[in-house]
């Protein structure tokens, strides 16, 4: 089952679901066609249990590994990029597989669309209580609400990874962390109060004396 998994993942995330069938599938695993609807029945149902792997590696695992951090909320969400990158070596196509998909079934109504739409309502939800924490805390700037300033950090994880994956052969994983690392922070982070300039008091003016009358 898994070499069927596998080869499912590689052709999902390389040529589309709608591009792939069932004999793509069964074919790259080196196994018959016969064998995929045994385990599975349909390519929807590949999908799922590919999704349901996602969920796991992507959102389960990234929520756990921040809660176990100590510190304010600038350290938590800095614990989430940096794992969300690792996830770029280890797991690629499993994120890949989650942004592409949520592209591709985003008007098609069914089971596939409802998971998709609920591993990023997960997502989404964590990122806005590690935004409130640090908006509460006075760590996050609050001119941004919590549910614009979360989409942006999501974006910006979504649009590296992409971006990363176009450009792999250019880019360099640590450094694009680190770029988004502090590109995030600096736009997140409260700005640091302006120091306070010493209050300058003007001498007080001398009176002259009333002249003498003669």
């Amino acid at each position: 089952m898994d070499l069927l998994l596998q080869a499912a993942l590689r052709l999902f995330v390389s040529q589309g679901y709608r591009s792939s069938n069932l004999e793509q599938i069964s074919g790259a695993a080196q196994l018959t066609k016969g064998a995929v609807y045994f385990y599975f029945g349909s390519k929807e149902a590949v999908l799922l249990e590919l999704l349901r792997r996602v969920q796991d590696v992507v959102v389960d695992r990234a929520i756990a590994a921040v809660k176990q951090v100590s510190g304010g909320a600038t350290d938590k969400l800095v614990a989430y990029v940096h794992h969300q990158a690792s996830l770029g070596i280890t797991h690629r196509d499993e994120v890949l597989l989650l942004i592409l998909m949520s592209l591709e079934f985003k008007e098609r109504e069914g089971e596939v669309q409802a998971f998709i739409r609920e591993l990023y309502a997960r997502q989404r939800s964590f990122i806005d209580g590690l935004i409130a924490a640090g908006q509460k805390s006075g760590e996050f700037r609050n001119d941004v609400p919590v549910r614009e300033m979360s989409a942006i950090v999501q974006a910006l994880d979504d649009g590296t990874f992409l971006e990363w994956f176009r450009r792999s052969d250019h880019l360099g994983g640590a450094d694009l962390t680190r770029g988004l690392r502090t590109t995030l922070l600096n736009g997140i982070l409260s700005p640091p109060a302006a120091p306070q300039r010493p209050r300058v008091v003007a001498p007080a003016k001398k009176r002259k004396a009333p002249a003498r009358r003669a």
